[in-house]
């Protein structure tokens, strides 16, 4: 008797933690599903959490500004309906996962959030509102930085990405002490989502590294230093 009742107890248990993790997977959508569901749901309320001059460079059609970084995206939150859907992305994903969580906690149940954000859903060529006029670099100006004799080391980044700041000082060493080795190009991914996507560049920070215009190297996520000195290093020998 003991001994079934610790046997159903731990089905139970069990039968909880799958249906949590069903739910967190149902939550999180790609941003193909993402753009389904959100044209078939109705009393969306989507919820932008990018910075203010993020969401002026383009974001979601009917989407709303609130800044996950400003201090006070609770007190905002609290205006949106919890008996209505609450769709959330950001830039690359942490952000929007961080907010998705702080609303569930805040008692709002069928929220959704988008994985990879914006750069993901320009990535995948669907639909956005641009307020900005600006086009950014095009892909013959980018080629024709390439067009150099010293290797040229290309850094995608934006404000917003943490890896890229703790990469950009020992970038920007590089690009004042080693001018003869390799030629520092540093891109802001924000300002230049068309070029972006033609590059496939859809996570950050990115770097590309060519020489005689050819890519030798090309690498997703932090790299130390030492890695990418170590990189320029063999391609100039």
């Amino acid at each position: 008797m003991y001994k079934n009742i610790i046997v159903a107890f731990f089905l139970i248990i069990l039968t909880a933690c799958g249906k949590a993790q069903n739910n967190k997977h149902e939550s999180s959508l790609s941003v193909s599903e993402f753009s389904e569901k959100l044209n078939k749901t109705k009393d969306v309320q989507l919820v932008d959490v990018r910075t203010s001059g993020e969401f002026r460079n383009g974001h979601l059609k009917n989407a709303m500004n609130i800044d996950w970084n400003a201090g006070d995206f609770s007190e905002k939150a609290k205006a949106l309906d919890k008996d209505k859907p609450v769709f959330v992305y950001c830039m690359s994903g942490p952000r929007s996962t961080a907010a998705a969580a702080k609303l569930q906690e805040m008692g709002f149940e069928n929220v959704y959030e988008m994985q990879g954000g914006m750069m993901k859903w320009r990535n995948a060529g669907l639909p956005e509102i641009k307020a900005s006029t600006s086009a950014g670099m095009s892909l013959i100006q980018y080629n024709e930085l390439l067009k150099n004799e010293t290797p040229v080391l290309v850094d995608f980044y934006a404000e917003w990405c943490a890896p890229c700041k703790k990469m950009e000082p020992y970038l920007n060493k590089m690009a004042a002490e080693m001018p003869d080795k390799v030629k520092v190009v540093r891109i802001n991914a924000d300002e230049n989502t068309k070029l972006c996507k033609e590059l496939n560049v859809s996570a950050l920070p990115v770097l590309k590294l060519y020489k005689n215009n050819d890519l030798v190297w090309d690498n997703l996520g932090f790299a130390s230093e030492e890695e990418v000195k170590k990189q320029i290093s063999e391609i100039n020998n």
